[in-house]
This record gives structure tokens, C-alpha cells and sequence, in this order.
């Protein structure tokens, strides 16, 4: 199916001879153009219908209008049709999968393999998704790095919530921590764990996919993952999310790394700021200082002075005494 363009080559020829005379007639055109002067009153008739010129006096002249205003309602209905479409294209790919899998049992699970096309099928059910996305992020992504998965952002925009766990040494990584919180800047819900026991996505709980080799396993051959549809291991897979989500440590909703102290702004809870909830956040999740320091780029004194704040406004006067107070207190 050929795709109708705005303006085809003659129209964009002639729109342009026409913003260069800032008004002609039509066989003032048909001299700059070269055309005859039924050939150039049709394409300003064209472009006229199309909002980019407007005619004046009986003996009309023709005036060019701004391309952005004519033009922008047909761009963005293009833009909502091929969003439909491509919720139409995702929409049938589920229902496909669906329909086979009441025909085959065998398609309660099925096996990807490649990286690449782990990639994708990831791709295709963040696009799919209509609810929510949870996930289990560990250090050393198989198939796709977290600033690579640039569907978040698309689902978040259109209300699917998201909500991620990361593992502690996945955020030790080189400008992941800044990755994550770019993320909770859109509107995603992350934690950090100590640790996690396997890579994992679910997808409105319906759906879900996890490697099946061990990280030591990586080197032999091709990675390759389950997706998994339904049936209790799929209630599982969402027992063993929920439970670590309600262990893991919150990172703040609006934390943002700062390179100098903070001391509370008014309004804050009990003089708790951003910054200092989501160093309480890595402090509870058992990052050591030096990779806080790392990745709030700040220095190790500015960290002892912080926690010496936050452990004198909690009344406590060691760290795991002051993780605790974090808790009860609602600091995180």
C-alpha cells in the first residue's frame, strides 16, 4: 500500500518559488517554474486545499502561509494512526500467541534464543503491555542494558507502571545509578537488593520471560530465555518478584545525586532530603562507601558528614541503628 506523502515534488517546487516571491499570480509562478500557466494555477490550487497558500482579489494572488501550522494537524494525525497501528500489530500478535497457545500446551513455554532476538521479543512485550512491568535487573545485562531500553519511556507516557529491583552490584556499574534514576524521573518504581536470583520481566502478569543458563554459562554458546504464559509457574515467578520487592530498599522517587550537602528544605519530612534518601537508600541496600561515593560523586566526607546528620536527627549513633529508624520512620 503506497503511503500518501504531504507534498509531492512539484507542490514543495512550487511552495517554494512562492515563499521566494512572497506573492505572485498564478502565471507569475508558471514564468518562475517553467510551467504553463494551468499547471501552475492547479498547484497553487493544491496547495491551497492543503492550507499552505491563500488566494486574495478577483484576479487572485496567492500568499504563502507557515508550513508548521497547515502541515502539523496531518503530522500528527499520522502519528496517532501509526501509534494505532502499532498497537493494532501488538494487540494481534498477542491474540495469535494466545489462540496457539489453547491449541498446543506445548506453548505454555517457549524458548528464545539469541541475544538479539531476546532483545526483541523483550521489545515486543513492553510495546504490548497495557497494566504494568516488573522487573528483576542484575549486574551484567544478557540482552539488553538499561539505557538501551528505550520502551520504557513510551509505556510509562501511556500510564503501564513499572517496577524494577536492581541488584546492588548492578548499580556499582559506571553511570547505571544515573540510568536508574532517569528512569524514576519518568515515573518508574525501583528498589536495590543485595541480590537477586535470576534475571526476570513480567509483563501485566500475564507474560513472562527469564534466562535459562546460569551466569557462569554465558560464554557457552547462545543465550536463550523462557517465556512463560500462564500456569503456576508464572505464579511463581510473580511470588518470587513480590516477595523481594517487599525486602528491597526504595530508591526516592525524585532522587537526584548532588555534589554538595543538603540540609533539608521546609515541608521535607523531618528535614530529609532527596539526596539524602537515596544515600540512606544505597546505605540500606549495603553498598559499600566507596561506591556511593562513586556514584553520587561526592566525597567520602561529605558522606560520614551526611550520615552524621541523619543519625543525629534519627537519635542513633551507628548505621544499622539508623537503617532501622529509616524504616520505621518512613524515610525511604
Amino acid at each position: 500500500m503506497q503511503e500518501s506523502v504531504l507534498l509531492d515534488p512539484a507542490e514543495e517546487n512550487a511552495y517554494r518559488l512562492l515563499v521566494g516571491l512572497a506573492v505572485a499570480r498564478a502565471d507569475q509562478l508558471a514564468d518562475v517554474a517553467g510551467h504553463t500557466a494551468e499547471q501552475a494555477g492547479d498547484l497553487l490550487r493544491r496547495l491551497e486545499a492543503k492550507g499552505l497558500v491563500v488566494r486574495y482579489g478577483d484576479d487572485p494572488v496567492f500568499r504563502p502561509q507557515p508550513p508548521d501550522v497547515a502541515l502539523g494537524t496531518a503530522l500528527l494525525r499520522r502519528q496517532e494512526s501509526l501509534e494505532g497501528d502499532r498497537r493494532l500489530v501488538a494487540g494481534l500478535s498477542e491474540e495469535f500467541r494466545a489462540v496457539a497457545r489453547r491449541r498446543d500446551a506445548d506453548h505454555v513455554v517457549e524458548v528464545v534464543v539469541g541475544a538479539g532476538a531476546l532483545r526483541e521479543r523483550l521489545r515486543d512485550l513492553q510495546q504490548s503491555a497495557r497494566e504494568e512491568i516488573l522487573w528483576f535487573c542484575r549486574a551484567n545485562p544478557l540482552a539488553m542494558q538499561g539505557a538501551d531500553n528505550t520502551e520504557e519511556r513510551d509505556a510509562l507516557a501511556r500510564g503501564v507502571r513499572y517496577r524494577a529491583v536492581y541488584e546492588r552490584a548492578l548499580l556499582e556499574g559506571p553511570g547505571e545509578l544515573d540510568s536508574v534514576l532517569e528512569g524514576i524521573g519518568w515515573g518508574e518504581e525501583a528498589r536495590v537488593a543485595p541480590a537477586l536470583p535470576i534475571r526476570l520481566a513480567i509483563v501485566d502478569r500475564r507474560t513472562a520471560i527469564c534466562p535459562l543458563i546460569h551466569d557462569q554459562e554465558r560464554g557457552l554458546g547462545e543465550p536463550s530465555a523462557a517465556v512463560i504464559r500462564g500456569g503456576e509457574l508464572l505464579n511463581a515467578l510473580l511470588d518470587l518478584f513480590e516477595g523481594h520487592w517487599a525486602r528491597a530498599s526504595p530508591l526516592p522517587r525524585t532522587g537526584v545525586a548532588e555534589s554538595d550537602d543538603r540540609t533539608g528544605t521546609p515541608g521535607e519530612l523531618d528535614g530529609i532530603g532527596d539526596a539524602e534518601r537515596l544515600l540512606l537508600s544505597l546505605l540500606v541496600a549495603g553498598t559499600p562507601d566507596k561506591s556511593i561515593v562513586t556514584q553520587l560523586g561526592i566525597s567520602r566526607r561529605t558522606v560520614q558528614r551526611r550520615l552524621d546528620r541523619l543519625m543525629a536527627i534519627a537519635g542513633v549513633d551507628t548505621r544499622t541503628a539508623l537503617a532501622y529508624q529509616a524504616a520505621r520512620r518512613g524515610w525511604l
